[in-house]
């Protein structure tokens, strides 16, 4: 008999037309001070595809997947658009859910990838009557499952384009994000562990898709002043991203390629672990097991810059 009564994935969320895209950056950046016209140059990316984020399809893809393998009900909830989490969760209520195990479509430890969707499930539990427990699975990139899956996209891309030098990305976050969180040693440990698992001696780890406000510092180096210093055929793996979302086809896909195309060197972008089979099974094998809460104020969020008035 399994130890959960149901498996809620949780979700960063993205529109699915025109009109969803402000409404939706609008979501994600209440209560952070983004300039508006950084809002409306993030919009553009998303009109770039008709205002139709893939991450929303990429989860029902998850979600079909796991049907055959899962033995309990699934339910899914986003953080910043339909169906959003909260909704979901008084759905899970209403259906006699009382302790579900929660994934978060995030694999390394951060605040923004971890400790902030605690805190969605814990405001969300808070609009409901309170019965309903979830354990959240931590994050999981040293999981064998990952790697391996992570593994198979690179050995892929890398048969495209052997001798491409490996280039990892991942989301950038404010260097006080950095200092409180596991987050750039995991992706190290991770981004070495396939590299080895693929015969690769060289790699290099860089970030992408900063979104913050003036003032901040954030981790570095881009992944386009990179390419532009290293002038090389790269294979570049979004080893931070689970799916081929926006931030991978804008900002690599779209951002990137340009670099490249510019310079006059190829680039082969690796598949993100996605439906991955290991990815599946993963998911199938922690369901069955028990899922500690984090320490308290592990993760904490960005310190915000000083106003100057």
């Amino acid at each position: 008999m399994p130890k959960y009564d149901a498996l809620l994935i949780v979700s960063f969320g993205g529109p699915e037309k025109h009109e969803d895209v402000i409404p939706f950056l609008e979501n994600v950046l209440r209560g952070r001070n983004v300039p508006r016209e950084r809002m409306l140059e993030v919009a553009e990316h998303y009109y770039h595809f008709d205002g139709r984020s893939p991450i929303n399809d990429q989860n029902r893809a998850l979600m079909e997947a796991l049907k055959p393998v899962v033995k309990v009900p699934i339910y899914w909830g986003n953080r910043n658009w339909h169906p959003m989490l909260t909704d979901t969760m008084r759905q899970m209520e209403h259906d006699g859910i009382r302790h579900a195990v929660a994934f978060v479509t995030s694999a390394f430890g951060s605040y923004s990838g971890c400790r902030q969707y605690i805190e969605d499930i814990e405001r969300a539990r808070g609009e409901l009557r309170g019965e309903l427990r979830i354990d959240k699975i931590g994050p999981f990139s040293a999981h064998p499952r990952f790697l391996e899956a992570m593994t198979d996209r690179v050995r892929a891309a890398l048969s495209e384009l052997p001798q491409g030098r490996l280039v990892y990305t991942a989301h950038s976050v404010p260097m006080s994000m950095v200092e409180s969180s596991p987050y750039v040693s995991e992706l190290e440990r991770a981004c070495a562990t396939v590299a080895r698992s693929v015969g690769q001696d060289s790699w290099k780890l860089v970030y992408q898709s900063r979104s913050g406000p003036p003032g901040q510092l954030w981790l570095e180096p881009d992944v386009r002043a990179y390419l532009g210093e290293i002038r090389s055929d790269v294979v570049v793996v979004p080893i931070g991203f689970l799916s081929d979302h926006m931030e991978v086809l804008y900002d690599l896909d779209t951002e990137a390629r340009a670099v490249c195309d510019q310079l006059g060197v190829r680039m082969v972008r690796a598949g993100t672990v996605g439906t991955h089979p290991a990815m599946i099974e993963m998911i199938a094998e922690m369901i069955d097991r028990d899922h500690s809460a984090c320490a308290e104020g592990c993760c904490p969020p960005a310190r915000r810059p000083p106003v100057n008035r």
